[in-house]
């Protein structure tokens, strides 16, 4: 017969029974710091737009400006961004390299001013940070507006970007143009659900002088590695840019936009070709050098 309280004791201290730490919570995951990253020249138009859309996902906004004009510096403050400047500018791989330095958060979420988060991104973004994977880039599929609607044909839906990643992991190259995320072969790729809206485009004028600073950005770059072109070579990629575009990439869906947009990525394209003809040519005698 078991002495009197002793059931009572034991019921009364239960852990007697338990192996130490057996009540113990496992410890939670810790989340990483994000940061929102971006390089700009006088985006007071787009800038207030996508910062709003980040509210309550990033713990940084770390912007780095080229020598806006305009009220970018003040909306930038707005958001309690870190606004740094650098306007000897050297090509958007190394000025982004440059604005990548400036983060002080784990993980780096790139963005131009003209894009903007959807809810459904955001999510998929919150998602990632509550589970991170060390060695991983995600890709997120980006939506283009242009001159009237969304474009989703013409080889420009889904356009995905390598935008995510943690800022110990990797980061773009410095291309002067058409700059990229350098991937190696021990990270992986994983593709995001949500679109990135953006906005490219204002109008024809917009889209004329965007265009032109890239053909002239790739020709500085193909002319700094020794490349030549001919103008038969810019009207063969030309041709061959409207029939991708508008038949195999399907720009006929896209209606009166698609077909645009077919007509001026091929002006575009041989424009980048011109250019780079353009430059192989004798100079005019009073500008000869002697």
């Amino acid at each position: 017969m078991p002495r009197p309280g002793f059931e009572a004791r034991m019921g009364a201290n239960p852990s007697m029974t338990r192996p130490p730490g057996a009540n113990k919570s496992p410890e939670p995951v810790k989340k990483p710091t994000l940061a929102a990253v971006l390089i700009v020249q006088n985006e007071a138009d787009n800038l207030r737009a996508c910062l709003a859309s980040l509210d309550g996902l990033v713990d940084e906004i770390v912007i780095l400006d080229s020598g806006s004009q305009d009220d970018t510096p003040a909306i930038a403050a707005e958001f309690g961004a870190r606004f740094f400047v650098n306007t000897a500018w050297p090509g958007f791989g190394r000025q982004r390299r440059l604005a990548q330095s400036h983060v002080q958060s784990e993980w780096v979420l790139w963005l131009d001013a003209d894009e903007r988060l959807t809810p459904e991104l955001k999510a998929a973004i919150a998602a990632v940070m509550a589970s991170p994977a060390s060695d991983t880039i995600y890709s997120i599929p980006r939506l283009s507006w242009v001159f009237g609607r969304f474009i989703r044909h013409s080889g420009w839906y889904p356009d995905r970007v390598l935008r995510l990643y943690p800022r110990a992991l990797t980061g773009y190259n410095e291309a002067l143009v058409h700059e990229k995320v350098e991937v190696r072969a021990n990270m992986k790729i994983v593709n995001l659900h949500g679109d990135l809206l953006h906005f490219t485009y204002r109008d024809l004028e917009h889209y004329l002088v965007k265009s032109a600073g890239y053909a002239r950005a790739w020709a500085d770059q193909r002319t700094a590695r020794g490349k030549k072109g001919s103008l038969g070579q810019g009207l063969v990629h030309a041709i061959g840019c409207f029939l991708k575009m508008y038949l195999l990439k399907a720009g006929f869906l896209d209606g009166k936009q698609g077909l645009l947009l077919a007509i001026l990525s091929a002006h575009s394209t041989f424009a980048k070709y011109a250019d780079l003809w353009i430059r192989q040519q004798p100079q005019a005698p009073d500008q000869a050098p002697k």
